[in-house]
């Protein structure tokens, strides 16, 4: 048991987790091969490289002194809330990586509430020392302030802080003490981090992450708290509602370095995986055969968003994806269920549609991106946010929100964000930037982002995370221009989007391939457009001085999957394939689209 310490690691988006995790396997000589490369171990997601961000948690073990070391890498994003809780089971305590400039940031401070209640030890981890303008000694006053805020204990408040620069591979306990390596760090993880309590009495582990490989099936990682496990033996599975189900062990694997090694046991406090269980959940226990008792089951953060998910049916239907069916869509979700915490489905209003729900836009975004690498042909609607009636009241998810931007943009910053019934709660100035936040409502996060990069010329920082449920903050104003809807099949010509520049601006380029109900670009006016950008000049043997010049038309607007999910209407929904994002109509007709809503619609 001495030998053994469990560690998460708590950070917010970008402030250098990853590296960190790299740099202490590399320490540990474990990784020669992968510093050759240069490459980031941990983040190996095509998603997480190009974010930046780290989705799913992941296990590695570092050999250090004789003591084995299992660090867990922990998701910064609030929208993947499901992750941590299961994540911080497993740990006894936690590394806090704060970059020396930014400081604490809102979705560090949302790990580290859930860590400070399960009472976990912390160490605190001044990242990033090297940057220009750093301030690490306030940063850990900082620090100080959040955990007292949150209600931390005598003995958590009383952290050791470790200085140093990830990147550059080195930590250091003193700033004035230079170092050329981390162990600084490590040591003091083996002295602050308490070793994982010995319990004695049969055995017990509670089911706290999954993996699935193609050769065995789903695996089961979790962390034992009482008793050995052995393999291959018999055991009881405590599922929820008191079922319990006999089961039997096949292999057991503990993690080793960046992989895992098959051992025939393995003792209390180690964190491990077995193969060969059928039919479990997060949450559940693998117990003794005869005497089974089950550990309470991990709770999980509600879900505060919704969307509609449905087969695609526009005319392009199938050209790109390889799944395209109810099937297909229904078995995905299904697979997704399994090991995505926080999501929930249902059946839609029709046969081939689902309704899922999840913490945020980003947690929805990130499962539908990976489904279109997969080649899944999918359409989604409007996402909704999830209102709750308490005591006679109805009441909605409120968010923290925290925007640092230049001095500048602080008006036009406040002005977006109340407009979205947010109030401003703290405004204060670090150095060149002001730092602002905000209560605001979910619904009033959608397309907020893209609005205050666009008002800051690029140079907001926008982070949010959720707070509570309270009462209905009343309508907030959705977009207000309307739509440009393609009348026609065919391809978009240059000629006749000239000549309708003044109607709106497009989402497309000339010669891209459309669909009637398509929708093209956005309306100057708040009602829908009705537009044929497929007509091409009719020619005649006739010239026309000067009326042949080449037609200039400004950039078309590209969105990225969060923003047209965003951006879209009720009556709109975004076609998700391999290779293209349209927005369209959901009725595509446009008689029948009148028929519907016949305020909201004009003929060009």
């Amino acid at each position: 048991m001495a030998n053994i310490r469990n560690i998460a690691i708590i950070a917010h988006v970008d402030h250098g987790k990853t590296t960190l995790v790299d740099r202490m396997i590399y320490q540990a000589k474990q990784a020669r091969e992968q510093e050759k490369l240069g490459e980031l171990i941990l983040d190996n997601n095509d998603l997480e490289r190009e974010r930046g961000i780290t989705i799913l948690a992941k296990n590695v073990s570092v050999n250090y002194k004789g003591v084995k070391i299992n660090v867990i890498d922990t998701p910064g994003h609030s929208d993947f809330g499901g992750e941590v809780e299961r994540v911080l089971n497993m740990a006894d305590g936690v590394l806090l990586l704060v970059d020396a400039f930014e400081g604490c940031m809102p979705q560090t401070r949302f790990v580290l509430e859930k860590a400070i209640k399960m009472g976990k030890k912390p160490i605190v981890v001044v990242n990033k020392v090297d940057k220009p303008n750093c301030r690490p000694l306030e940063v850990q006053e900082e620090v100080f302030d959040l955990m007292f805020s949150l209600g931390a204990s005598e003995d958590q408040l009383d952290f050791q802080t470790v200085f140093g620069s990830a990147k550059q591979g080195w930590m250091t306990r003193d700033l004035d003490v230079p170092s050329s390596d981390i162990t600084p760090l490590l040591d003091t993880i083996l002295e602050v981090i308490p070793e994982p309590e010995a319990k004695e009495g049969t055995a017990q582990m509670l089911i706290s992450s999954l993996e699935y490989s193609p050769y065995v099936g789903r695996i089961a990682v979790g962390r034992i708290t009482r008793g050995t496990l052995t393999a291959p033996s018999n055991i009881s599975l405590c599922k929820r509602y008191d079922i319990i189900q006999k089961q039997r062990i096949k292999e057991l694997m503990i993690f080793d370095g960046l992989g895992k090694t098959k051992v025939s046991e393995v003792q209390c406090g180690d964190i491990c995986a077995v193969v060969g269980i059928e039919g479990f959940e997060i949450g559940d226990t693998i117990a003794d055969f005869e005497n089974p008792e089950a550990l309470p089951p991990i709770s999980v953060d509600e879900p505060t968003m919704s969307m509609l998910f449905c087969i695609n049916n526009s005319p392009f239907f199938g050209r790109e994806g390889k799944f395209v069916t109810s099937r297909h869509l229904k078995e995905r979700l299904e697979k997704e269920l399994e090991k995505n915490l926080a999501l929930r489905v249902k059946p839609g209003p029709n046969a081939d549609s689902f309704i899922v729900y999840g913490r945020g836009v980003l947690h929805l975004s990130v499962l539908i991106e990976t489904m279109r690498r997969e080649g899944f042909e999918l359409q989604v609607g409007q996402p909704k946010v999830l209102d709750k009636t308490i005591n006679g009241v109805r009441c909605e998810p409120i968010e923290d929100l925290t925007i640092d931007l230049p001095e500048e943009f602080v008006g036009k910053a406040i002005d977006i964000s109340t407009r979205r019934k947010g109030a401003l709660i703290r405004m204060e100035n670090r150095g060149d930037r002001t730092h602002l936040e905000f209560d605001i409502p979910a619904r009033g996060l959608m397309g907020l982002r893209s609005n205050l990069l666009t008002a800051t010329q690029g140079e907001a920082v926008v982070a949010h995370r959720f707070k509570d449920y309270e009462p209905y903050k009343g309508d907030i104003e959705r977009r207000t221009n309307g739509s440009l809807v393609s009348r026609e099949t065919g391809l978009s010509v240059a000629y006749s989007m000239d000549k309708l520049q003044d109607r709106g601006r497009f989402f497309l380029e000339p010669g891209v391939e459309i669909y009637a109900g398509q929708v093209v670009g956005e309306h100057v006016h708040e009602r829908d457009l009705n537009i044929n950008i497929c007509k091409t000049k009719k020619l005649t043997n006739m010239r026309a001085s000067g009326s042949d010049d080449k037609v200039m038309l400004p950039p078309p607007i590209v969105f990225s999957l969060e923003e047209a999910l965003e951006y879209i209407a009720e009556d709109e929904m975004v076609e998700v394939t391999p290779k293209s994002i349209r927005l369209r109509k959901t009725i595509l007709d446009m008689i029948e689209r009148k028929r519907h809503n016949p305020d909201n619609s004009e003929d060009d």
